[in-house]
Formats: structure tokens, C-alpha cells, sequence
């Protein structure tokens, strides 16, 4: 992505992403602004114009900030699914719509993901030139996934196979810094998976340094994230034990890795 991405925390654990999109960073754009203040000096620090705002979903630490920066920047658009609990928005998406950032080459092309909330959506980006991004919001996290508040596991899963079918290296822009706390969920379904292991090592190094454990590459995600590993003999194994029965396919596999973190580690 020919794009500076800047990682800016906001809350206890989110992330907001800010863009920009000319070498000079005279331009931007923020995902999921859920607080201002962290974006505007951002902002002022760069001397940079706010052209674009990307939603992914209704939850208010992803779209609290809204208001406030287009105040600041009324010109702004403000991109996202359509869904009236979204206040402010001036360009409503739906799957295979393209977003196009303001003055630039870079789009991006809408995939509807619902599940965690049911009018969720993702922003992919792959010009081909270099590793394509995803934006997902709370649909994916790093070794984890979004809880189902409004879908059902069905359309989680469904969603999550969408993005399992994205280029093995895509890096995976999530909105919060979960990494360990999934990790640690992780182990309980593949205690053995060195791959696991290793991410576990690797993120407690970068947390202890302060850094931010995402982005993550689509690939690792593959290698660890039980949530999308529901086609695995270990995976399956350990989804069996916990539900006490055989389950029939994938869904139900994710379903019942889905129920046993809720209902024991959340």
C-alpha cells in the first residue's frame, strides 16, 4: 500500500488508523475514529488536512469521534455500511463498492462481514504493487475474533472464510490490542501448535517494548488464529471435547470455539 499508516491509541486497547496519502503527509484519513483528540493532534502535529473517514461498524469506541472531526474538517467524507445508528456519514457502502481516498490513487474495495455487529464492514486494498491491507475492524483480531453481539455464528463464519480467502499476505489492520489475551484462549485449542508458541513469544517481546502487536499478516493468522483454523484435525479435536459431541463441518466448529471462549475466558 503506497500509504504511511500511523497507529494511534485511543481507550484501554484501541487502535484508530490514520493514513496518508501523499508523501508530504499533507493529506489523511482515519478507520474507525472512535475518540478525536488523539486524531486531531495527530493531525496538527503533521499539518495535515482530514479528507476521508472509514467506518466499519456502530460501536461507539469506533465511531465517537465523528462529530468532532468534522467540525474541524467539514469537508471530510465519512464512508460506511448503512446503518442508521451511524450518525454523520455521507457516503453509505455495501459489498463491492470502491472507496477511493480523496486526491489519491488508493481504493479500497467494500467486503460486507457481518457477525459481530450485523451491518459490519471491511475495507481490502491490493494494487498489486506490494502486500495488500485490510482494515476489518472487530471482525478479525490478532489470534482471535470479534464476539457475536447481533449475527450469528454462521455469518461470522462465513465472513471469516471470506477474509481466510485474501492473499496469505495481506496484513490484517484490527481495532484492538488483544494479541496475548487471545493467545492465551489459543493455547487452550492447540497447546501443541509451535506456531502458537512462537507469536506467543514474539508478541510478549513486542508488548514489553510498548509496541502495538498489529498489524498481522493474513498468513500467520492462518498458522494460529483458532478461529479461522476450523478445518484443522487439532482444532476439530478440541471443539469436539469441549461440546461433548461430534460436530457436523466447519460452522460448527467455529460455533463452538466461538461459545467456549465467551463462556469461559470473556
Amino acid at each position: 500500500m503506497t500509504v504511511a499508516i500511523d497507529c494511534i491509541p485511543a481507550f484501554q486497547d484501541n487502535y484508530l488508523w490514520l493514513l496518508f496519502t501523499d508523501a508530504e503527509r499533507r493529506r489523511a484519513a482515519v478507520v474507525d475514529p472512535g475518540s478525536a483528540p488523539e486524531i486531531l493532534s495527530a493531525l496538527r502535529k503533521n499539518n495535515s488536512r482530514l479528507c476521508d473517514i472509514l467506518i466499519t461498524h456502530h460501536h461507539a469506541d469506533h465511531v465517537g469521534g465523528i462529530k468532532e472531526l468534522r467540525e474541524a474538517f467539514p469537508e471530510a467524507r465519512v464512508y460506511g455500511p448503512d446503518d442508521p445508528r451511524i450518525e454523520g456519514l455521507t457516503d453509505l457502502l455495501r459489498a463491492g463498492d470502491v472507496v477511493c481516498l480523496t486526491d489519491s490513487s488508493v481504493c479500497f474495495e467494500v467486503m460486507e462481514v457481518p457477525g459481530h455487529t450485523r451491518s459490519h464492514i471491511a475495507y481490502y486494498q491490493n494494487d498489486h504493487s506490494e502486500s495488500a491491507c485490510l482494515f476489518c475492524g472487530d471482525t478479525l483480531f490478532a489470534c482471535g475474533c470479534g464476539r457475536l453481539f447481533e449475527g450469528s455464528a454462521e455469518q461470522m463464519h462465513a465472513s471469516l472464510q471470506k477474509i481466510r480467502n485474501l492473499p496469505a499476505d495481506t496484513r490484517v489492520y484490527c481495532a484492538h490490542e488483544y494479541t496475548l489475551d487471545n493467545i492465551a484462549f489459543a493455547k487452550w485449542v492447540e497447546p501443541d501448535n509451535p506456531q502458537l508458541l512462537a507469536r506467543e513469544q514474539e508478541a510478549q517481546a513486542l508488548r514489553a517494548r510498548g509496541i502495538p502487536t498489529v498489524p498481522s499478516l493474513l498468513a500467520t493468522e492462518l498458522l494460529s488464529n483458532p478461529f479461522l483454523r476450523w478445518d484443522q484435525a487439532a482444532v476439530i479435536a478440541a471443539a469436539e471435547r469441549h461440546a461433548g459431541r461430534p460436530l457436523m463441518g466447519p460452522a460448527q466448529v467455529f460455533a463452538e470455539i466461538r461459545y467456549w471462549k465467551d463462556s469461559e475466558f470473556d
